[in-house]
């Protein structure tokens, strides 16, 4: 896994927030309009589904960027 591919992966799920909005340093809570528990969800999903790693809720509470996500998982794989 390397971040860009992570990115992509991050970016569909969100419907209307562009591609180059994505950066390893966003703060998707706080950066994103878009975000809502919903998409919170939805990207749990995705992290289970592809990368074969599930996260508690505590534990992606703990990340603000899409960089400390990305690490988390990685430490996982």
């Amino acid at each position: 896994m390397e971040i860009n591919e992570f990115i992509k992966d991050f970016a569909d799920q969100f419907d209307e927030t562009e591609l180059e909005e994505f950066k390893p340093e966003t703060d998707y809570r706080e950066d994103l309009e878009e975000w809502s528990s919903l998409t919170g969800l939805a990207i749990l999903n995705m992290i289970d589904k592809k990368y074969g790693v599930k996260l508690t809720n505590s534990e992606i509470k703990a990340t603000d960027t899409i960089q400390s996500l990305y690490d988390l998982i990685a430490s996982k794989l």
